[in-house]
């Protein structure tokens, strides 16, 4: 398995595994692809630099890379407490009201409202995931990845990319995405279809994929959005992706411990996501104020009920379910779960290291290409 970005990259396999778990990341690089570390739930610049530096010492000198949430356009944003006042007390009172409902006891000593919200989605905290990461490349060398989740990032954080040697990948969900992200600089176009976790398009991804690869002509494609098995990866190679773009697979991974709630068992998240089939999602604002697919729970039922108000723009509907979320992660109640997921999760049936989830990729890969090959006359 090994395509043009093996070679850029030096990487054994095409697989760039994003993921918010800097344990489940380096794995992923350790095994042969390139680990993507999301930054968006580091609200301080001193908790990314740590993490960066653990990266540093656990994945074998191995590259991996960074994603971030920025806007192309510098939105206007005050501090967190400024924001917090633009949320009407309405939207306030029914997650409280839901919260009860559900039965999510309050944080721990009462909890912070001002330090549970994630300010990741914020372009000024965003700005500071990537003048970190530049420090760690001039460092180390091993960050050869900015990836963006909200489209092209800014002209000049481009340039700063590209200064110190770190090639940018946006996620596109439709072909004049995809030429944006070209005419901008980007060097790495995610077709991410409609069946991804996070936030989506509309097209799915089998439409999607030759769509933005026929688009973009010699610029590179990894397909995104419902990648689970060596076979799907095999499709995307056939129809022109240079590599795969993979998030909810690794949810399940054995290294994945944020929120585990006790030693060698499944965490909460991961109870949820086990029992889950690939029909057990729903796309919703709820999460970002953006178009996410999650996983489906009492907690997003809640939020298609009749009395729920519309869920506020970025990034004040995540201010605002912020503190929520995190009451849920400490409740270890998998019913009311909030968690970005695919419809993939229904091949998410077993807690199973990287290692072994790489390995058997790559395995089916192999038995796909060979198949395909048979049919040659």
């Amino acid at each position: 398995m090994k395509t043009a970005l093996c070679d850029k990259f030096g990487i054994e396999y095409p697989i760039f595994g994003f993921t918010p778990s800097e344990e489940v990341a380096a794995a992923i690089s350790r095994a042969g692809g390139l680990g993507v570390l999301g930054c968006v739930r580091f609200n301080e610049p001193d908790e990314l630099d740590g993490v960066l530096e653990w990266m540093h010492e656990n994945t074998d000198g191995k590259p991996f890379g960074v994603d971030v949430v920025m806007p192309a356009k510098i939105p206007t944003e005050g501090s967190k407490t400024d924001l917090d006042t633009m949320i009407p007390p309405e939207h306030r009172a029914f997650v409280e009201r839901t919260l009860d409902d559900l039965g999510v006891p309050p944080l721990p000593d009462g909890g912070d409202r001002v330090n549970t919200g994630v300010l990741g989605w914020l372009h000024s905290v965003a700005r500071s995931h990537v003048d970190i990461a530049m420090e760690h490349t001039r460092k180390y060398g091993q960050i050869k990845l900015i990836a963006n989740a909200l489209g092209s990032p800014p002209e000049d954080v481009i340039g700063i990319a590209h200064d110190n040697g770190v090639a940018v990948a946006a996620l596109a969900g439709a072909k004049e995405h995809a030429l944006h992200h070209i005419e901008s600089g980007v060097d790495i176009v995610i077709a991410q279809g409609y069946e991804g976790g996070g936030h989506t398009g509309e097209v799915t991804s089998m439409v999607l994929w030759p769509e933005l690869v026929d688009a973009v002509g010699e610029a590179p494609v990894l397909a995104a959005g419902g990648v689970g098995d060596g076979r799907q990866i095999a499709a995307a190679v056939a129809l022109g992706a240079q590599g795969v773009w993979m998030g909810t697979y690794w949810l399940t991974a054995a290294e994945y411990n944020l929120g585990a709630h006790r030693e060698g068992e499944p965490s909460t998240v991961q109870q949820a996501l086990l029992s889950a089939t690939s029909r057990d999602t729903v796309r919703r604002r709820i999460y970002s104020g953006k178009p996410a697919r999650l996983l489906k729970t009492a907690w997003t039922d809640a939020w298609d009920a009749a009395d729920a108000p519309d869920p506020l723009p970025m990034p004040l509907q995540n201010l605002l379910v912020g503190e929520a979320h995190a009451r849920i992660s400490a409740s270890d109640d998998p019913r009311v779960v909030a968690m970005p997921a695919g419809q993939i999760v229904g091949r998410c049936n077993s807690i199973t290291p990287v290692q072994e989830l790489v390995d058997g990729l790559v395995a089916d890969y192999r038995a796909a290409v060979e198949r395909m090959n048979a049919t040659l006359r």
